[in-house]
């Protein structure tokens, strides 16, 4: 349906009002005649409206005229109508173009950079350092080179962990996630909040600058304001920023679990390996000889060759080559000791922990919990631990 007004827009029609004592004899002669007419609404006994196309309104005034109606024109839609309108006024056709070149012109460039994700590096920096680079509000779109940001950013900031630049229409979207940062490193002009990285429970909170807002045995959330940058006057009744401080020790908890069968099954290959050659265009695989693998119990492989890859005419095609190595493997089931799984699965918990802690985090408590479920172990290491949660959060404007 879509198609048909397209087309009959490009092509041009007009709606028509009808008026006559034969309107059912002009319907039905226009459906003998295949003069396609549509929308058609009866306003009363004696008239009608409806639409036909330019081509078609010359066959419908013969009709009306043959069994004795008048036919009128109420408005003329349609590319060609619109064409000769413009035609008719050059200071019209004119002003559209122009119109269509501004907005195509004012759509190619940049008119807005966002950045999100900053917690500790202030955003007017990053848009000062981008703009110390030529890249601005006002540049040509495709005047920007989205890897070149990256490593403008990734050079200045090396404690960015993840970095995502989209161009979305006029907007230049810049996605980032921080490490954190120590203090030293963290520019002393601009006011922050001191913010908690995780979850816990407040043992000792030390304001050295700004306002402490949490006090200890709160349980406060990972995001919580622990010292406020935000400062009252006793002067004025207006508030002031301020660089906080400062050093908020918490009760935390980690933990980690981890999942081994009792009975694990043991593969030892035998040696003997099965192979199947196929094509990849694009996303899909097509193998050359499919069926039944000779083996019972298998490993599998897939190897790409890249095969069309022409250098000479620099051209890389999207077809690989694909081989489907299956090696043979006996299967062995192996029952475990228990207690020294258990311990496997401890050690194993506790190095996922480990790993996530900081090297001022002290431990005051670890508990392991074991359940069996069938043929499934599971370890469950819980730690606790007395550390620093303060992060620092800049106060933007």
């Amino acid at each position: 349906m879509l198609a048909i007004k397209i087309w009959n827009y490009l092509k041009g029609y007009v709606i028509i009002r009808i008026n006559g004592l034969g309107l059912e004899r002009f319907l039905n002669l226009a459906l003998v005649n295949d003069i396609y007419l549509w929308d058609v609404k009866r306003l009363n006994n004696v008239e009608i409206k409806g639409t036909v196309s330019v081509k078609g309104y010359e066959d419908v005034k013969k009709l009306a005229e043959k069994v004795g109606c008048r036919i009128e024109i109420v408005n003329k839609k349609g590319l060609p109508f619109m064409m000769e309108k413009i035609r008719e006024r050059k200071a019209l056709g004119l002003g559209i173009l122009v119109f269509i070149i501004l907005i195509g012109f004012l759509s190619s460039l940049v008119w807005q950079i966002e950045i999100t994700g900053t917690e500790q590096i202030p955003k007017k920096e990053i848009i000062k350092l981008l703009e110390e680079n030529n890249i601005k509000v006002g540049k040509l779109k495709r005047s920007l080179n989205k890897e070149q940001i990256k490593k403008i950013l990734l050079n200045k900031y090396e404690y960015i962990s993840f970095l995502d630049i989209k161009m979305k229409g006029i907007k230049l979207s810049i996605e980032l996630k921080e490490q954190d940062i120590s203090p030293e490193e963290i520019d002393k002009s601009y006011p922050c909040n001191i913010i908690a990285n995780k979850k816990g429970v407040i043992t000792k909170i030390i304001a050295r600058q700004g306002k402490a807002v949490v006090k200890k045995g709160k349980i406060v959330e990972e995001g919580e304001v622990l010292i406020s940058g935000v400062m009252s006057s006793d002067e004025s009744e207006e508030n002031y920023l301020v660089h906080s401080e400062g050093e908020v020790l918490a009760q935390t908890r980690y933990t980690s679990e981890v999942k081994s069968p009792i009975v694990a099954r043991k593969e030892t290959e035998t040696g003997k390996i099965h192979r199947q050659r196929g094509v990849k265009i694009g996303k899909k695989g097509i193998k050359f000889f499919s069926g039944d693998r000779p083996f019972e119990n298998y490993r599998e492989e897939i190897v790409e060759k890249d095969k069309l890859n022409i250098k000479r005419f620099k051209l890389k095609l999207p077809i690989k080559i694909i081989e489907y190595i299956y090696r043979e493997v006996e299967v062995e089931e192996v029952e475990q000791n228990v207690e020294v799984l258990k311990k496997a699965l401890q050690l194993e918990a506790i190095e996922k922990i480990n790993s996530e802690l900081s090297t001022d985090s002290e431990i005051v408590s670890k508990e392991s919990v074991n359940s069996i479920d069938g043929n499934m172990l599971t370890t469950k290491v819980i730690i606790e631990t007395i550390e620093d949660i303060g992060k620092v959060q800049i106060i933007s404007d």
